[in-house]
């Protein structure tokens, strides 16, 4: 068995700088979205969210589950530092929680199907992510609050399953470009 430094190139500062970034706009830009209800199913941070699971994954296939655990912990601390003063602590707990649980298991999927075929790893572990996500953060953010979050859950489920399905294609875009290992 191959080790993981000799599996997967080492991310440089640069990369990993421009990765935490990356992550601490979805993460942020979401946080402020999910507060603006499209209607009672949908807000706007079901369409935006779903691309730190593309991130994600591309940093996994790239640079392996070291370094995309790295930049996801980076982020959630980036991310929940900034997220206290554009949304409520509530929604800045809430993602969080939510962030952290769901991009761990996306890795941890991602890994353990990463040499089949090419899209099972960003599918499997972008809907298990999204489910487990969906859920932690609507009923810590929104439970009891009065607003129509379980109906609000359902409707960005969905949307981010369809959204999920839509990043295959630019999952296999920069896989050819970007997130081809070194050694492959």
């Amino acid at each position: 068995m191959t080790s993981s430094a000799a599996r997967f190139p080492i991310m440089t500062r640069m990369q990993f700088g421009i990765a935490v970034l990356c992550m601490l706009a979805v993460v942020v830009g979401s946080n402020i979205l999910v507060q603006v209800p499209l209607n009672d199913w949908l807000t706007w941070g079901g369409l935006s969210y779903p691309v730190a699971f593309l991130v994600t994954d591309v940093l996994n296939r790239r640079f392996g589950p070291a370094a995309a655990r790295r930049v996801v912990w980076f982020g959630f601390a980036a991310a929940l530092a900034v997220s206290v003063w554009v949304a409520s602590p509530r929604i800045a707990l809430a993602s969080g929680l939510a962030y952290i649980c769901a991009q761990l298991v996306d890795i941890q999927v991602f890994d353990r199907l990463r040499d089949q075929r090419w899209w099972r790893a960003p599918l499997a572990s972008g809907v298990l992510g999204a489910i487990l996500d969906t859920a932690v953060f609507f009923s810590v953010a929104f439970a009891a609050s009065g607003a129509p979050w379980v109906t609000w859950m359902l409707g960005d489920l969905a949307i981010k399953l369809v959204v999920n399905v839509s990043m295959l294609a630019p999952f296999r875009a920069l896989m050819w470009n970007l997130a081809r290992p070194a050694n492959a």
